[in-house]
This record gives structure tokens, C-alpha cells and sequence, in this order.
């Protein structure tokens, strides 16, 4: 759809690499003079970190019906309220949840595991961008994929996806391995359920596969850097991508399908670029005004 304010919502598990793809626009709308409205996905947990745990304390078997990618455990309502008045106004209201990577904001006096105030988006932006868990979910109570103009998915391969969580939450998060483990394990129902189905809704995936042995992501092991990696990207309409471009300005990128562009790991920034930025470009243009 092509609307006064449009929407991209990066997609995908915990632990992706969705964030990844958000620094790509970040630095890309800096570069277009892009004025974007940047809605932090985790924001719509129903409960801060201390809340779910004084839950879980005294109703333990409720652990997995609360887990982060579950309706139950998201105020998805208001996320499906965000995305309809501001596709029609540009207006609506967010906040942040505080990461133990939110060194800025833990130096301000913030809490991990808490979130800030709501508050209104800023006037005058051009588009908004979510990244988060839920950007392509449908329900039977909602439906958040019908708002978005550009859905992106991020889904490595599941045993680089769950290396790269245990990597991400032991390092910068604090969790023990057996934590982290614990929590995908007990996660596996919702992601099968919530996750999963949003990645064939979307516009296109970027799906990181290993060149190197990560048959067992649950041993101790370094995360296989881009050069150890290609990067599989899949468009639903081939027909508004110029595969003879990319793969000329892209070394070594090559189709293996005719939706389907293969790329090194270490050339996924470029690629994200050439790819992407077009698209922007024209939902900008496409944008109907009052």
C-alpha cells in the first residue's frame, strides 16, 4: 500500500540480527534526509522485567504462556492502534524498554527491564520503522501485517539464530548459557506459532547461513563472523528487483532461484543498501498528501 505515512517493520526472532538491519536504515535515512519515527518492538511487552518475574514466582507454570513472542505477553492492541493512526496521521504514541545495551539510558538513572513513558511521536516525520517480534503477525484479534508497507524478515539459519542469542544474552545481557537455553526451549511453542508464519508474509527475508560447523549451538563457541557466511535473500515480487544490477555490483552474488539472491556474508551492508534504498526512494515518492 502506498500511503501518506508509510511503514517498515523489520521482523524476526530474538536474537536474528533484526537490529542489524535497523542500523542499515538508520544510516541510510541519514544519508536521504529521512525523517523517521523508530518504534522499538519490545516496548509492547505487557510486563517489565520485574513484573514477569514476581509472576512467574508465584505461578511458575505460567512461564511458558508468557514468553516474549506470545499475544498474551504483548499489548499487541495498542501495537495494531500505533500502526493504523499513524499510517493515516503520522501520529500516535510509543515508548522504550530499556536493554542492558541502552548504556546511555542506564547511565541516565533507567532500570533494565523497565520502559519509559508513553509518549506522542514527533510531528514531521516521513515514515515510521519497527523492529521488532511482531511486525507481521496475524491473529484472530489482530492484524498487524495489514498496515505495513515494506515487511522485512530476518531468520538465519535456527542453529545460527539460537548461537547468536546465546552469544548476545550471555555477553551483553548477563544471562547464564543454561538461562538463555532455558528460555528458547521454552519458547519453542510460541515461536513455532507466532514467529514463524510472519517470515511468509513478508516482502523480503534475509536469512544468514554458516559455512562453518554450528551443528550443536548449544556448545560453548564463537559466532561465525561474515566472512564465514553467505546471506540467502528472498523477494516476494521479483519482478520490481534488477537481479542483473545487484549481481553485478555485488562480487560474488549469484541467484539460486528466480526470487532468490545470494550474497557473501561480508558484502550483506552493501547489499542491504542497493537493495533497500530504491525501495525507500519509492514509497517516499508514492506518498500521498492531504
Amino acid at each position: 500500500m502506498s500511503r501518506e505515512y508509510p511503514i517498515i517493520a523489520v521482523t524476526g526472532s530474538s536474537g536474528a540480527g533484526t537490529t542489524t538491519v535497523k542500523r542499515t536504515f538508520e544510516r541510510m535515512f541519514g544519508r536521504e534526509d529521512v525523517h523517521a519515527a523508530f518504534i522499538d518492538g519490545d516496548a509492547f511487552h505487557r510486563y517489565s522485567r520485574a513484573e514477569l518475574a514476581q509472576i512467574l514466582q508465584t505461578a511458575p507454570e505460567r512461564k511458558a504462556e508468557l514468553s516474549h513472542f506470545s499475544v498474551k505477553a504483548n499489548l499487541l492492541d495498542q501495537l495494531d492502534t500505533l500502526f493504523q493512526e499513524y499510517g493515516d496521521s503520522g501520529k500516535g504514541t510509543y515508548r522504550h524498554y530499556i536493554h542492558a545495551e541502552d548504556k546511555r539510558m542506564i547511565e541516565a538513572g533507567w532500570q533494565v527491564g523497565t520502559f519509559t513513558d508513553w509518549q506522542p511521536i514527533p510531528s514531521g516525520t516521513d515514515l515510521m520503522l519497527y523492529e521488532g517480534l511482531h511486525g507481521g503477525l496475524v491473529t484472530h484479534d489482530v492484524d498487524i501485517a495489514r498496515h505495513v508497507d515494506m515487511l522485512i524478515g530476518v531468520a538465519p539459519t535456527i542453529n545460527l539464530e539460537w548461537l547468536q542469542k546465546i552469544d548476545r544474552d550471555t555477553k551483553l545481557r548477563g544471562y547464564s548459557q543454561e538461562a538463555v537455553i532455558d528460555t528458547i526451549l521454552g519458547r519453542m511453542q510460541d515461536y513455532v506459532r507466532y514467529i514463524q508464519p510472519q517470515l511468509s508474509r513478508t516482502h523480503i527475508n534475509f536469512q544468514r547461513v554458516p559455512t562453518v560447523d554450528t551443528s550443536n549451538p548449544f556448545e560453548l563457541q564463537d559466532v561465525p563472523n561474515d566472512g564465514e557466511s553467505f546471506v540467502v535473500i528472498r523477494f516476494r515480487d521479483p519482478s520490481v528487483v534488477d537481479f542483473p544490477y545487484l549481481v553485478t555490483m555485488i562480487h560474488d552474488a549469484f541467484m539460486s532461484r528466480p526470487n532468490t539472491l545470494v550474497v557473501p556474508g561480508a558484502r550483506l551492508s552493501l547489499a542491504m543498501d542497493l537493495i533497500l534504498a530504491p525501495q525507500v526512494r519509492q514509497l517516499l515518492a508514492q506518498r500521498r498528501f492531504r
